[in-house]
């Protein structure tokens, strides 16, 4: 029997229901997790007609590079499964770094505490580290917390969590050593069907040898078997394609999960659903009635010792390239044929591949400089040691993008990033048109209306990060005898509204990579699109060594981000006088 990526055993089904072995579809034992959505397709697992040796085929079929067929990282034909049910290991690799340690590993406590992970599973850190097993469990204890709906047992279940997490120490190029992690993943893994899934949470440099190692040493003989790698992915579209292709000579494209986290963010989430779901946007949401998107992200501290592995890559290729990227995909896209991984995908594809390549002209660079504030002194980016001496690395971008189809042809997309600005925001800002002929303009022209009404449009905004909310500025009538306008926001303020935790982006991609969802996950044609906007003008600008232009650690960016947006008849609206940022 093949495995069906889903994580669980069909044998017993099929023993007790044999009328049901042609296609059927059976509920997954761990979806009850009270903080994740439900979701028809992740539910149930579709099993097809029989095979022509009379078994049942169930899942994807697929080959490798080496024309072996396998169905999500199994051979076809290796035999019925294990009996005993099915058991994940969840291997992280690199597991004494600062992501593993601050994300990874609470992040899979609070799934287990939620009860979103399998019955059997087993925790597994690697990394070259020398370690006990109980080492790595004090290390992981110190950053679990019980922060979930503050609920009691949390202390026992902390207990059970860590008794399940193990240590293997080894080199990232060593066959060897992912060899005694098979060795001790099979102890762990004995009398059940085993699935594995590889978290690659080590520099760019050392996937491609780990990869190596562990798919010929630790894959799993009988089960499926995945590998999440973290961003970066590459540094342009030459050396993204390199990786592409060393991974693909050890794996199939089914079996890499690439992670962007901001994809797991719950407003980025929540996106296709207000579009798709909600009469009255959908048929605003075109070049008609939008007159411009913002995607704004900014942090309010610099790179802080930091700056050695930041200056190899930038803002642009931290941030705008993949994060937000990503967010205009999925709000750009045409409505999917439904809400499987692939169709979402597909049309994701299709925005990036319609979207012109950047030109240094629509760019604007700039780099944070020292700056005293209250007494208190900040400092540059030049100044951190770790930053080469004359480096003209941008620590702020913002770009004007065009997509050249039919919904969004001529709407400028204006995407800003930086580090050490005035405040810590992520969001998305529609601006609406203004209304045709509006009857109240020769009142604001006069000045009794209190507003200017061509100013003052109507706009979208989805916080995704801190606080977050979903809101609409709309004019209105201030109370009183005489007409004076104002504008006010209707607002979904999501700890008001909701009054549990907003799950960690990180769990929620990790139970998605467990069951098999891709949704959230980049497929390696949407990685090249993405490269193509980006590469050439990335090129130039260290080509030419463009100069970025200083500003103040604090402040709210280079002037040049403002002229670049009134080239397009645009405001920034995270700086207008009536957004401050709060409600």
């Amino acid at each position: 029997m093949a495995a069906t990526g889903l994580g669980f055993h069909p044998a017993a089904f099929f023993s007790a229901h044999p009328r049901e072995a042609g296609t059927i579809t059976k509920q997954l034992p761990f979806r009850h997790c009270s903080h994740h959505r439900i979701r028809v397709a992740r539910r149930t697992c579709l099993l097809r007609a029989k095979s022509s040796n009379g078994r049942p085929q169930i899942g994807a079929s697929f080959s490798n590079s080496n024309g072996i067929e396998v169905l999500d990282g199994r051979a076809a034909g290796d035999g019925p499964p294990e009996q005993g049910g099915s058991t994940v290991s969840i291997t992280v690799v690199g597991a004494s770094g600062d992501l593993a340690k601050k994300k990874i590993f609470p992040a899979l406590f609070a799934l287990f505490y939620e009860d979103c992970l399998p019955k059997h599973f087993t925790v597994f850190g690697y990394a070259r580290s020398k370690m006990s097993d109980e080492e790595l469990r004090n290390m992981i204890s110190m950053t679990l917390t019980c922060r979930i709906d503050k609920r009691e047992n949390c202390g026992d279940k902390m207990e059970q969590f860590l008794q399940r997490c193990f240590y293997q120490s080894g080199q990232y190029n060593s066959e060897d050593g992912f060899a005694e992690l098979d060795r001790k993943l099979k102890e762990k893994e004995a009398g059940k069907l085993p699935n594995r899934l590889f978290y690659l949470s080590i520099p760019p440099n050392i996937f491609v040898d780990v990869v190596r190692s562990a798919s010929r040493t630790a894959s799993s003989s009988s089960g499926w078997t995945r590998f999440i790698v973290e961003k970066p992915f590459g540094r342009d579209s030459e050396s993204s394609g390199e990786l592409t292709r060393s991974l693909k000579m050890y794996l199939a494209e089914e079996q890499i999960f690439r992670i962007d986290h901001y994809l797991g963010k719950e407003l980025v989430e929540n996106l296709s659903v207000l579009r798709f779901s909600n009469l009255v946007f959908e048929p605003l949401w075109s070049r008609n009635y939008i007159r411009n998107v913002q995607l704004i992200f900014s942090e309010d501290f610099g790179t802080e010792g930091r700056g050695g592995y930041f200056d190899s890559y930038g803002i642009i290729r931290d941030i705008m390239q993949n994060h937000l990227l990503q967010i205009l995909a999925l709000f750009a896209m045409e409505t999917p044929v439904s809400l499987d991984a692939e169709d979402i995908r597909n049309e994701k594809v299709k925005v990036l591949r319609s979207m012109r390549q950047l030109k240094l002209e629509d760019v604007v660079v700039g780099q944070y400089k020292g700056h005293t504030r209250g007494g208190k002194s900040f400092p540059g980016y030049a100044d951190d040691p770790t930053v080469p001496k004359g480096s003209v690395t941008p620590t702020f971008a913002a770009a004007a993008l065009f997509i050249d189809n039919a919904r969004w042809d001529g709407v400028p997309f204006l995407m800003k990033a930086g580090k050490a600005l005035h405040t810590r925001r992520a969001e998305i800002r529609v601006q609406f048109r203004r209304v045709p002929g509006n009857l109240y303009r020769r009142r604001s022209a006069a000045g009794a209306a209190g507003l200017d009404v061509d100013a003052a449009t109507n706009e979208l905004v989805l916080r995704v990060q801190p606080d977050e909310a979903i809101y609409l500025k709309i004019n209105n009538k201030v109370p009183g005898l005489g007409m004076r306008l104002d504008r006010s926001d209707l607002n979904l303020l999501y700890s008001e509204r909701y009054r549990r935790e907003i799950p960690d982006a990180y769990e929620r991609l990790l139970l998605d990579a467990i069951e098999g969802e891709r949704r959230l996950f980049i497929r390696s044609d949407e990685l090249d699109a993405a490269w193509a906007i980006f590469t050439p003008v990335l090129r130039e600008l260290e080509e030419k060594r463009v100069a970025p232009e200083l500003y103040p650690y604090g402040s709210r960016g280079p002037v040049g981000a403002h002229y670049l947006a009134a080239n397009y008849n645009v405001r920034w609206g995270d700086i207008t006088s009536d957004d401050d940022g709060s409600f």
